[in-house]
């Protein structure tokens, strides 16, 4: 049993408060079949938003089986929230997307456990003819069917729908009405679903119609156009808006009696359903991690833009350096030149430093640019590209660490590959690139790491793909002009910009790491109107970036962004 009592909501806007839900009574019983519909903007959509907990009622009690749900809110077995967009990936198939869902949301303890489910879910919901279809070749009505399939998994007592049928053409529009109205009545589960479309009415145990924020009409179809004195369902919007919606609210609140079902009352008490056991972490990671790589090696484009990087760049770098690294010209212990020969050779050493200076700062930097590129392509919109599926599987209690621990370990591969790649490659190319190919390699890694794990917390933090990508290439952007590489900065800034620029740190801790070589006095020639730090200093602020990065991915991804 589903009871609302004087159920409130406003907002503020512009410093005034504006209500959206205005005194909402209604008694629902079990098996119901419930559609709430309105003219659009008239608060359908948030007063299902209000039941399902996503949002809080301002005044009001809403009460589940005679549980205060302000006090005891669902849990995420008993509870099913269809929304009006598609919540599945295009890459997977229906079967593979239904048996994530059951990982996710429940503790199976066997394969033949998920087969029972998986297996009685699309027999439910009539796909099992198309169940290893991908979804992005679904038809409208099909998606329709799968996200409700995806809400069975843990056969919840109360499914809400949010404009499933919106955009559906007629016949798919009754076949998906009628699969709500089939699983209200077999499972004895209460279904209410929010639509603008009055067809189909004759389906619907109750009609609860809205205007304005307030409830008009909660009664039986046959009833409907009796009250509002209108010969057929599509001239109600027409006759709601003829009338203010506080004359209807008073109204409904005369003549309700006449019309409103009432649930009969056996004397038993409401029938006790032990909800499901919630997925573990470990089983939550597992799904997701697997479910990113079939993502990934299913998109062809992803994976031909991830090869294209990773093959072009270290052959961009290597390119510049297939001459070779020339040893420099030193100063002859004794010599018997004179003066002005001792002039020009000296001015040809200084010079002979800072071309191999220039030559290797130039490569080092070069590498580190490329992979702060190949960072940013890796997560800029990893978490924000699939923001609606997350924000709907975390309100079905998926745990956020299990979420972000299944990305970490999915670009750690990428970071690895990438990094090791590229040093290695250029390594290969030009032997005579000084320092500890090794020590090289960690600095490439972290570099790589710190920005996926900083654009990661980016897309987190942001609501559409668009806005993430935007701000992380910005960011890459900013990290040659700020890290002192190219052109020194003035004294004044530098100690403000270079502790939040990766480049820099990794640029000079791989610079300081050769400077005990041949190449010590070359490399000091480019860098004297820079400070290079020494190694272990950049690598600490390489890691404090890397955890800044996770840091900001776990705030953002705990906080809704929808």
């Amino acid at each position: 049993m589903l009871n609302l009592h004087k159920v409130n909501f406003s907002i503020n806007k512009d410093n005034d408060e504006i209500n959206l839900i205005k005194d909402a009574n209604l008694n629902i019983a079990q098996s119901s079949f419930v559609a709430i519909v309105g003219p659009s903007g008239c608060g359908k959509t948030t007063l299902l938003r209000i039941i399902a907990g996503i949002n809080a009622q301002t005044s009001g009690t809403i009460t589940w089986n005679g549980r205060n749900l302000s006090i005891d809110d669902f849990t995420p077995s008993e509870l099913g929230y269809v929304p009006q967009f598609s919540i599945a990936f295009e890459e997977l198939t229906i079967s593979e997307s239904i048996v994530t869902a059951i990982k996710l949301r429940s503790k199976v303890s066997s394969k033949e456990q998920i087969k029972i489910i998986h297996d009685r879910i699309i027999l439910q919901t009539g796909l099992k003819d198309i169940s290893n279809r991908r979804v992005k070749v679904l038809s409208g009505g099909q998606k329709r069917r799968l996200s409700l399939a995806l809400e069975l998994v843990t056969d919840p007592e109360l499914l809400l729908c949010d404009e499933v049928t919106s955009g559906l053409d007629p016949k798919s529009e009754r076949e998906v009405v009628s699969l709500m109205h089939s699983l209200s009545k077999d499972s004895d589960r209460i279904v209410v679903n929010v639509t603008h479309s009055l067809n189909h009415l004759e389906l619907y145990d109750i009609i609860i119609v809205l205007y304005e924020g307030f409830v008009v009409y909660q009664g039986p179809p046959s009833k409907l156009t009796h009250y509002f004195s209108v010969t057929s369902a599509e001239d109600i919007y027409p006759t709601l808006s003829k009338r203010g919606e506080l004359d209807w609210h008073n109204s409904w609140l005369k003549h309700r009696e006449n019309y409103i079902v009432h649930s009969k009352v056996t004397g038993q008490l409401p029938k006790l359903i032990k909800p499901r056991l919630p997925a573990s972490g470990l089983n939550q990671f597992l799904a997701l991690t697997n479910r990113r790589w079939k993502i990934f090696l299913r998109d062809k484009m992803q994976i031909l833009l991830h090869l294209g990087m990773l093959l072009l760049f270290p052959i961009l770098v290597a390119i510049f350096g297939l001459d070779g690294i020339n040893q420099p010209k030193t100063m002859p212990i004794q010599t018997n030149a004179n003066l002005i020969d001792q002039l020009n050779y000296k001015v040809s050493v200084s010079k002979s430093h800072m071309e191999i200076g220039s030559l290797i700062s130039g490569l080092i930097m070069f590498q580190v640019i490329l992979l702060t590129l190949m960072a940013s392509n890796n997560s800029a919109r990893e978490i924000a590209g699939e923001r609606e599926i997350y924000e709907k599987e975390k309100f079905s209690g998926l745990r956020v660490s299990s979420y972000i621990s299944s990305k970490i370990i999915f670009l750690s591969v990428l970071v690895l590959l990438q990094s090791l790649w590229m040093g290695v490659f250029v390594q290969i190319c030009v032997p005579s690139l000084p320092g500890d190919i090794s020590t090289r390699l960690i600095v490439l890694i972290l570099i790589n790491g710190s920005m996926t794990s900083i654009c990661l917390g980016i897309s987190a933090s942001m609501k559409s793909p668009e806005q993430s990508s935007l701000l992380a290439i910005y960011l890459v952007g900013f990290q040659l002009p700020l890290s002192g590489a190219i052109l020194a900065l003035p004294e004044w800034i530098s100690p403000l910009t270079q502790p939040l620029i990766s480049a820099y740190w990794a640029w000079s801790g791989s610079l300081d790491s050769m400077k005990g070589e041949y190449f010590g006095q070359s490399i000091d020639a480019v860098t004297q109107q820079t400070n290079i730090q020494p190694l272990n200093i950049c690598i600490v602020w390489l890691c404090l970036h890397l955890i800044f990065g996770l840091f900001l991915t776990y705030t953002g991804s705990k906080k809704p962004q929808i």
